[in-house]
């Protein structure tokens, strides 16, 4: 098949979480003799802050670490869908895309009926701002792939969209897996973003002030670090260490005893069951991890056995004393995590799925809701 995607960027992770799993889902399929193109705006913040904080070099870097990925960068004035499209036998349209090029490409579709086209939903959009979920036009979509069963459930309720599909993100195994024989750096490494006041005070509870009064050898990576939040990590005595491309996280979770996850605030009160990328890829690497609070409704996991689950910061720092305390506690939840992972959530999985969905849209098998 030719598969065309439609992203917000491939090529730059820069405050852009989505570009780890696309990744991963188009080399899956490029592996399986796939043909794959991926458009992206030629003006799209993600690259134009990453540019502009560390030059042309990261994107050289990505080149390398995918040399099978490419993405055309167009301009919208000169994006021509008829010759974009005319080989497509299916066209994904990610959710950060402009709300006039979904409609552009609905239209394109509705004259052009050989291609599946689906839309791509990852993101707590769908319930914070809902205004702006409702206004792409997808009346030619045949549905969409959501990144949680409660965001399927959504577009189904409000009418968004006749058909929708569960699907949740996963690991990149040929990338993310555990790295052996190297060095430790500390006890505790933190990736993710500080970004919009969305868990200011659950990264306090659940980690600047276990990792403080632990006394704790720890790193943080990520971007958008306010001045204050700069100075709570200073002050918690951890290393900022700024932006990290997503495919050196591996070489990162190896140099540390253990890492955790401290979910965004719009998923844990209103999106159950979304972990994130970021735990999966964490447990692919074969790092123990512990989670702050959230619910896995999807059992996407058996929380207590993949991951440590902290109720509050007390238990956060008894958890990461344990697990550094006890070599074979540490070593058993991260190899049952990483299992669990290497059974259920690759994005070999999801492509099978796709796969699937696809064949039901053909016709090919009996009508269903696909999760995982």
């Amino acid at each position: 098949m030719r598969i065309i995607v439609f992203c917000h960027s491939l090529v730059s992770d820069w405050n852009h979480g989505n570009a780890h799993f696309l990744r991963g889902i188009c080399s899956e399929l490029i592996a399986r003799g796939h043909a794959v193109d991926v458009y992206e705006p030629y003006d799209a913040w993600s690259v134009s802050n990453l540019v502009a904080e560390h030059g042309e070099a990261p994107l050289a870097g990505f080149a390398r670490a995918y040399p099978l990925l490419k993405s055309r960068r167009y301009r919208h004035a000169e994006l021509d869908l008829d010759q974009a499209l005319a080989e497509a036998d299916l066209v994904i349209v990610h959710e950060w895309n402009d709300h006039g090029l979904v409609k552009r490409i609905g239209e394109h579709r509705r004259a052009n009926a050989h291609y599946g086209l689906l839309f791509h939903d990852t993101h707590h959009r769908s319930v914070t701002d809902s205004a702006s979920m409702a206004a792409y036009d997808l009346r030619e979509y045949d549905g969409v792939l959501a990144f949680g069963k409660v965001i399927r459930d959504l577009y189904i309720e409000h009418g968004w969209a006749q058909h929708a599909w569960t699907w949740h993100e996963a690991a990149d195994t040929r990338l993310f897996r555990p790295v052996r024989d190297v060095a430790r750096d500390g006890d505790l490494v933190w990736i993710g973003n500080w970004g919009d006041e969305e868990r200011t005070a659950e990264l306090q509870e659940f980690l600047l002030d276990p990792v403080r009064r632990l006394r704790l050898k720890a790193r943080v990576h990520g971007v958008r670090y306010p001045g204050d939040a700069l100075r709570c990590l200073e002050r918690a005595g951890i290393e900022y260490a700024g932006w990290l491309p997503n495919y050196e996280a591996p070489q990162v979770f190896a140099r540390f005893a253990l890492t955790v996850h401290v979910p965004r605030r719009p998923y844990v009160a209103a999106l159950p069951g979304i972990p994130t990328i970021r735990v999966f890829e964490a447990l692919a690497c074969g790092i123990p991890l512990v989670s702050a609070p959230w619910d896995d409704v999807e059992h996407l996991f058996a929380p207590g056995e993949d991951f440590l689950v902290a109720r509050n910061g007390a238990q956060m720092e008894r958890h990461m004393r344990a697990l550094l305390n006890d070599a074979e506690l540490a070593r058993a939840l991260a190899e049952r995590g990483r299992n669990t992972v290497l059974e259920r959530h690759t994005c070999a999985h999801r492509v099978d799925q796709l796969l699937a969905i696809l064949g039901e849209l053909n016709g090919e098998t009996e009508q269903m809701e696909l999760t995982v």
